[in-house]
């Protein structure tokens, strides 16, 4: 395999998946574990996550902190070390997607952690091991759905990453080692129909939590676009779903694990991040930092690469 590439299904050489924040920064840090989609994921390898150009709100961060602080709290972790900034428009780093499942499989899948499978809200879960992140963010505008990086920013990339101390690591194994696409929707059906997968008993600060964040994975709903939406109900000894009708802008479309915050828009080429928003990103970041030079990729990803080199 050629190095820092992907094994792939599409027509991807170094894909890229745009997500807002603080989702994207909880993925490359390691916390987030499960990314969530409307749709099964097109790669296996390495994926690359951009921050999009929103920046999250205080309350935002807050819900899916303390989301993550009770999930973890299950099992019994309660040292956890979230991000100190959650920058925008900025590539983060990677992830490696190693399956893809059916909700309904995850939660019910009982080799899992009962936190791991507390993450499992969307139609397809996007099974995500090894994060990396880049010890400079590299400012780029990106696009909806996995994209490929430019070849002079992958490069640049790929030389700034530094592995991750995540709380708690899983490891999704492949019903067939040598099949990397061998983990994906129904592939396990079969033996989590008769899973005793116990039910997750919820406290009502697990419950206050869930509800927290999937009121955050709404927060960039308009008065316009409805869409009617189906959300599984995500016990292991349930099979029922609930439709909820909610107002979805295509633009700013939320790319947390939860359902509320996971329809995508239907054309994958359409651009969604062009403009720079004003201001800096939560968490204390200057706003400076938001208003670098857009000129040419090479000329900003030279200018990080000096700031990793010592003085």
């Amino acid at each position: 395999m050629r190095k820092g590439g992907p094994r792939k299904e599409g027509n991807y050489t170094n894909p890229c998946l745009m997500m807002h924040q603080p989702w994207a920064s909880l993925l490359v840090y390691g916390i987030k574990r499960i990314e969530g989609r409307s749709w099964p994921a097109p790669i296996r390898g390495r994926l690359w996550i951009h921050a999009a150009s929103k920046v999250p709100e205080e309350s935002t961060i807050k819900a899916m902190e303390d989301f993550y602080r009770e999930i973890y709290a299950v099992n019994g972790i309660t040292d956890i070390k979230f991000p100190e900034h959650y920058p925008v428009s900025r590539l983060l780093g990677c992830v490696e997607v190693v399956g893809c499942l059916s909700c309904q499989e995850l939660v019910q899948w009982e080799a899992l952690p009962e936190g791991v499978r507390l993450e499992g809200q969307t139609d397809f879960c996007w099974l995500c091991e090894q994060p990396k992140k880049l010890l400079v963010p590299f400012k780029m505008r990106g696009f909806q759905r996995v994209y490929n990086l430019e070849k002079n920013i992958y490069e640049a990339a790929v030389r700034g990453l530094v592995p991750v101390d995540s709380p708690a690591p899983v490891k999704f194994l492949l019903p067939n080692p040598r099949d990397p696409f061998s983990l994906k929707p129904g592939s396990i059906a079969a033996s989590v129909q008769n899973s005793k997968a116990s039910a997750i008993k919820k406290s009502s600060s697990l419950s206050a939590a869930i509800a927290g964040a999937q009121a955050a994975a709404t927060q960039f709903s308009k008065d316009q676009n409805i869409f009617t939406n189906t959300i599984p109900n995500n016990t292991p000894d349930s099979t029922s779903t609930e439709t909820q009708t909610i107002s979805i802008d295509n633009d700013r479309i939320p790319s947390g694990n939860l359902k509320e915050g996971s329809i995508e828009a239907n054309s994958a080429s359409k651009q969604s991040d062009n403009v720079e928003e004003e201001g800096g990103s939560s968490r204390g970041q200057p706003p400076a930092l938001l208003k670098q030079d857009t000129g040419a990729p090479s000329k900003i990803f030279a200018a990080a690469l000096r700031e990793l080199k010592p003085s």
